[in-house]
């Protein structure tokens, strides 16, 4: 190491001496810096540096706004109710809220709260933001854009920024293409199937104001309990029905590629009391879609139609019952006449107007559809409404048979067999016409099983007297007229 020489190491006082001379450089540089340069262009020189100088982070982040300008944002809702799945014990804030007319109470992520989850490997993290409404820099002054939000005192004048709610979901951006593409379309259908399993059916009124072209709707839940399970018909045709709705729902690309709006048409056809309604109540909860009640005899013409058919939604039902009562429809070009003048008014109502609804132009506007038409006498229809197209499943809602009678004494008696009383019973009703409806009632006026099946056997001979006095009386009438 001989001849080899080392750089002196600074003393404790240079090095004092050089940091004292850098902080005041410092020191100056600031002061100039704040004297000769305005605000905001320092402000933006600080930004840019930042800006320029923060290392670059691996994650990405999306934004899920509540709002899109002022429309709902679809992808909010969808995430928001898709979360609410997966919410883990080791949450430590959670939403809890309730409406009037829910009958659970929903547990959602309150605002900071994250959860994690994963698709294909790729592990994101999800991030509820609420920011209260916020005091604009520059008291509002000469903002056109503000809106006032739930009454408050936000808008331009006020110099505040209305309320944000949005969901933060960040992962790492080299898997962009597949969160976009694929992880998120996912959650869309994902929270669909949860909405549809928890959702509560409506029930619609359509009608028009006062008769005119106008309309609104007024809407109840539907707390029907009829179900296919509780429905008095044969086996047979109600798994034909069940069947003939699964088809329906997964046809959504069958009907686009044939050149058809997504949609089916039944017309329930029988005497009264024979479960028409009943059934409409079990199609919707099977389904869960909303009802869509329409009297005819409130529309005042074509236009009030058009109008208050466009106030259906999708996944729905229309409804249309007793049409062979509520309005004539005698031919497509003339228009209908009221058996009897109501309030006055004489609607301008034709079948041409109906018919566009179901098969025409204006059945395209909505997917998903089901239209029942409901009538105790076929033959008096218009043939127009029942050809396929309009009318695709004719169901004929018969007397009552003997599975049904077993169906009725399971729900109301919770008894599947009786020792002699069903038989005597199950010869009645072969022999004669009695309707779901009447059997029902007799089914509910005593918790005692023996009695109410004595009370069931003497309704059925009774009602055979009463059908064959009425028979005799026919034939008799009738002989005279040939005579």
């Amino acid at each position: 190491m001989a001849g080899r020489t080392f750089p002196e190491m600074p003393t404790p006082s240079s090095l004092l001496s050089a940091y004292a001379s850098m902080s005041t450089s410092i020191m100056l540089f600031r002061t100039m810096f704040d004297q000769f340069f305005p605000r905001q262009l320092r402000r933006y020189v600080v930004n840019a540096v930042r800006f320029y100088w923060k290392p670059k982070s691996s994650k990405l982040t999306l934004v899920l706004e509540e709002k899109d300008g002022m429309a709902p944002n679809h992808m909010f809702d969808a995430a928001e109710a898709f979360l609410c799945s997966r919410i883990n014990p080791d949450s430590e804030r959670l939403r809890i809220t309730k409406s009037a007319k829910e009958t659970q109470i929903n547990v959602k992520f309150a605002e900071s709260e994250s959860i994690k989850d994963s698709f294909q490997g790729i592990q994101v993290k999800w991030t509820y933001v609420r920011q209260p409404p916020q005091q604009r820099q520059g008291g509002g002054h000469g903002h056109g854009d503000d809106f006032d939000f739930g009454g408050g005192k936000s808008g331009s004048g006020s110099g505040f920024s209305p309320e944000r709610k949005y969901i933060e979901l960040k992962f790492d951006k080299k898997y962009k293409d597949i969160i976009v593409r694929s992880y998120l379309p996912w959650v869309v259908t994902r929270s669909e199937e949860l909405q549809n399993q928890k959702k509560v059916v409506k029930l619609h009124n359509l009608q028009s104001y006062g008769g005119g072209t106008g309309g609104y709707k007024e809407s109840v839940n539907l707390d029907h309990p009829s179900t296919f399970d509780t429905l008095a018909m044969d086996p047979d045709m109600k798994k034909a029905i069940i069947d003939d709705l699964n088809l329906f729902l997964k046809r959504k690309e069958f009907y686009k590629r044939v050149g058809k709006a997504w949609k089916r048409g039944y017309l329930l056809y029988g005497p009264p009391g024979t479960g028409k309604s009943s059934l409409i109540a079990a199609m919707a909860n099977y389904l869960k879609f909303d009802i869509f009640d329409l009297q005819l005899t409130q529309v005042g013409g074509d236009s009030s139609l058009k109008k208050l058919m466009l106030r259906t939604t999708n996944r729905s039902i229309l409804v249309i019952e007793d049409i062979d009562c509520s309005i004539q429809l005698p031919d497509r070009n003339v228009p209908a006449k009221f058996p009897e003048a109501k309030h006055g008014r004489d609607p301008m109502f034709s079948l041409s107007g109906l018919l566009n609804f179901i098969d025409g132009l204006w059945s395209c506007c909505g997917d998903e559809r089901i239209i029942i038409f409901t009538t105790n006498h076929k033959e008096r229809l218009d043939p127009a409404l029942l050809r396929p197209g309009r009318m695709d499943v004719h169901i004929h809602m018969s007397y009552l048979t003997v599975d049904g009678f077993q169906t009725l004494a399971a729900n109301y008696l919770n008894i599947h067999d009786h020792h002699w009383r069903f038989k005597e019973i199950n010869e009645l009703i072969k022999c004669k016409k009695v309707t779901p409806a009447e059997v029902a009632e007799e089914l509910m006026k005593s918790d005692d099983v023996d009695v109410v099946l004595e009370g069931v056997v003497k309704f059925l001979k009774r009602k055979k007297i009463e059908d064959d006095e009425e028979d005799e009386l026919h034939e008799t009438k009738k002989a005279k007229i040939i005579s």
